[in-house]
């Protein structure tokens, strides 16, 4: 793993039209290579380029693939992989027989999905039904119980067709409907010369009669769905082999014509431009170089080049960190060259919830959870994505185990202290019952998770100066305020808030250096203003004197005020890893006392797992958003711009993010 973004090289390449599909074979095989339009030639050379239109026909192959993909779903078939040999065994596309083929098959199931629509409307209306009885809503139905003298089986047919529900018990007749189609079923009786029954023992077991009549119903309806969509599978799978291939054939000649799409041309000749990390350099160069038997151009330039934020930025982070990936690309993408920040976020992210939901039992249950969603989601590739996600089982496999350290630290098991703890007991300190020596109240507890947030604090100023330095940003590494001065004056400030603390309140520090240091660090602050001033000049910007006396005064005292509110606020926020984690024993212990409060075992026991159930969903969420916080506006806004551009090369998976 590196530590920093993997490094990028801009590799240009000049073949000859002839070669160009050989090439985007090859580079497609390879997949690293993230594409760019030519850029850097003279107005002359660019009169006699031109680009290639792909979007038109881009288009209309992604409406076939996706048709077929369609299909694929219907057929509950998995969307074959492309591999590098696929690429030879390409055919030419015949977009007009490939419609044929499609429309053809779907031609062929349209009947079945017919059927399929009505028993599914079926299905729904009759679920409706059911459900307004059992819940008791009979201002939405309309039941009736009597009989017809004649073409008894013609009555209830219509009925049927209009969506009623009809039970036959011999001469009798129950008709279960909707009030709102209470018109249309009247004009069918009034046809058949309905009889309404005044028999009040009818009448009472009529509702009985429906919705046992319902349940069967949709029980029926459910195996005819079943059975139709059996049968288009059936007809999707004759052809599945064909489906495969031309899925195949026209992803190939989508993802081709996405690479063309960078392409520029001259006369004779392709020109062809894009990133490529630093250690695939040599596999893309060796790869044009097959394809053209030797007759192109190639020529790399360094990132150190170009400007930095035109150079696309990947993060070489094991595989087993991307859930933190994840989190580090949903708040943004680093700038290129700068400390890849994937490791410490999980550090930091791990701790903070292990601090905050430190439970060994209901972080068994969390990693148990994990375990049977990423199991559920491998076995089911095609499964769509449900309330707990397949990026939420990658996480709370690294969560869990985390809450069961959390949990023997600090000798807690779903809410109680049956095991011992290996440094201090939570809920001892909590309910006020001591602790160790150490941790002995709440403020200790407090006092733990400032530090802890003091040590994320200093940690995210020195991955500042290191990115401030590798970028040669030497005036933001001494004059920003999370710069060497910001961070000297966060060193002071946490000295003199210990030494405070440790005189009982009573008195600040009277070491001698403290004064002179202090005032040495302001002064730094002001003369920031007039080192900017003199370092625009010199690069040709003008600016007046009473505009640098100006911006002197109120820019020194905004960065003295956003130093100490900041830093404190910062800091302080920190106080919420222990603010949660004594909600959690408070809940607990609430819980308990409403258990012993029942005086029954099996209440008690019932009440105690309601509450880890509560307190698993709602506290293990609670504690999962504020870690998430914690890292983004406490952690990444001391060091991480954001602002980089992400490295989207295409290979034979299309535009693949940054890995």
């Amino acid at each position: 793993m590196n530590l920093f973004t993997r490094r990028m090289r801009l590799l240009t390449a000049v073949v000859l039209d002839e070669d160009k599909d050989k090439v985007v074979r090859n580079l497609l095989s390879k997949g690293v290579m993230d594409f760019v339009s030519i850029e850097g030639l003279d107005s002359e050379q660019m009169k006699k380029i031109h680009h290639s239109d792909t979007s038109r026909g881009s288009l209309e192959l992604s409406e076939y693939r996706i048709r077929i993909e369609n299909l694929f779903s219907q057929a509950d078939h998995k969307i074959p992989s492309i591999s590098s040999s696929d690429l030879e065994k390409t055919d030419v596309l015949d977009l007009d027989k490939l419609r044929r083929f499609i429309e053809r098959l779907t031609v062929s199931t349209q009947s079945v999905k017919d059927r399929q629509r009505i028993v599914n409307q079926r299905y729904l209306t009759h679920e409706e039904m059911l459900r307004y009885i059992d819940e008791k809503k009979d201002e939405y139905l309309d039941l009736r119980v009597g009989s017809v003298p004649s073409r008894a089986e013609d009555f209830r047919s219509r009925l049927v067709q209009q969506g009623s529900v009809v039970v036959t018990d011999n001469d009798l007749m129950t008709v279960l409907s909707f009030k709102r189609e209470s018109g249309r079923v009247d004009e069918i009786m009034d046809k058949f010369h309905w009889a309404e029954s005044s028999d009040a023992e009818n009448q009472k077991g009529a509702l009985l009669k429906a919705k046992a009549e319902l349940s069967l119903l949709i029980e029926d309806d459910r195996k005819d769905l079943e059975a139709l969509r059996n049968e288009v599978k059936e007809k999707i799978g004759e052809k599945i082999d064909d489906l495969d291939k031309a899925w195949l054939n026209v992803r190939i000649h989508e993802l081709c014509d996405s690479v063309e799409s960078y392409f520029s041309y001259t006369k004779n000749t392709t020109l062809l431009s894009g990133w490529v990390p630093e250690e695939e350099y040599d596999k893309v160069y060796q790869a044009i170089l097959e394809a053209t038997d030797g007759r192109c151009i190639i020529e790399a330039k360094e990132a150190e080049d170009v400007e930095r934020s035109s150079v696309p930025v990947s993060m070489s982070s094991p595989k087993i960190l991307k859930p933190f990936e994840h989190l580090v690309n949903n708040y943004g993408t680093p700038e290129y060259g700068s400390i890849n920040p994937t490791p410490f976020t999980a550090v930091a992210y791990v701790i903070m919830f292990a601090l905050m939901f430190a439970d060994l039992g209901q972080g068994f249950v969390l990693l148990l959870t994990g375990l049977v969603g990423s199991w559920m989601y491998k076995k089911n590739p095609l499964k769509k994505d449900g309330l707990i996600s397949r990026y939420l089982c990658s996480l709370l496999l690294f969560l869990g185990p985390a809450s069961m350290i959390g949990g023997l630290l600090f000798g807690s098991c779903f809410g109680y202290s049956w095991i011992p703890a290996i440094w201090f007991n939570y809920h001892s300190v909590v309910n006020g019952h001591g602790g160790n020596g150490y941790v002995n109240d709440i403020y200790d507890i407090l006092g733990i998770t400032i530090k802890f947030g003091i040590a994320v604090i200093f940690l995210a100023l020195v991955l500042n100066w290191i990115n401030l330095f590798r970028k040669k940003r030497f005036f933001e590494l001494i004059f920003d305020k999370n710069g060497l001065v910001g961070g000297a004056f966060y060193a002071i400030g946490i000295y003199v808030g210990f030494a405070f603390v440790a005189s009982g309140y009573k008195s600040l520090p009277s070491s001698p250096w403290l004064l002179p240091a202090l005032v040495f660090l302001i002064l730094m602050i002001f003369i920031s203003e007039p080192v900017h001033f003199i370092i625009k000049r010199r690069k040709g910007e003008k600016e007046s004197v009473g505009q640098l006396v100006i911006n002197t005064v109120i820019e020194s005292l905004i960065t003295l005020l956003e130093i100490f509110s900041g830093f404190l606020a910062n800091t302080l926020s920190f106080m919420r890893v222990a603010g949660l984690g004594i909600a959690h024993v408070s809940l607990m212990t609430a819980f308990q006392d409403m258990a012993e409060m029942t005086g029954s075992a099996i209440f008690g026991t019932v009440i105690i797992i309601i509450g880890n159930v509560l307190v698993i969903v709602l506290e293990g969420l609670s504690a999962g958003i504020n870690s998430l916080r914690l890292n983004y506006y406490e952690f990444f806004t001391r060091f991480f711009t954001g602002h980089g551009l992400a490295y989207e090369p295409i290979g034979l998976e299309g535009r693949k993010k940054a890995n």
